[in-house]
């Protein structure tokens, strides 16, 4: 007996839709490599981007918000006078 599956709606799923919901498998040697080249470039972003992050973080990154802010207060008061 065929196994009933649904999707995230509660739809039954037939065969061709499972089908073509599948991801296709990697069988040649240049798809596999090219799998492996790609998840190998995006965890290299992942560290470089984090460690970037990590080496330039600015701990008073706020502060420049509020000094913005009391500028645009100083800049109100002087024009309403």
């Amino acid at each position: 007996m065929r196994q009933l599956q649904f999707d995230a709606f509660g739809e039954p799923i037939t065969q061709e839709l499972r089908a073509a919901a599948e991801p296709a498998n990697c069988t040649g040697t240049a798809s596999r490599i090219a799998l492996k080249a790609g998840i190998g470039v995006f965890w290299t972003l992942v560290v470089v981007i984090v460690a970037a992050r990590a080496a330039f973080f600015d701990p008073n990154f706020a502060e420049h918000f509020s000094s913005i802010a009391a500028l645009g207060h100083y800049l109100q008061q002087l024009s309403a006078t």
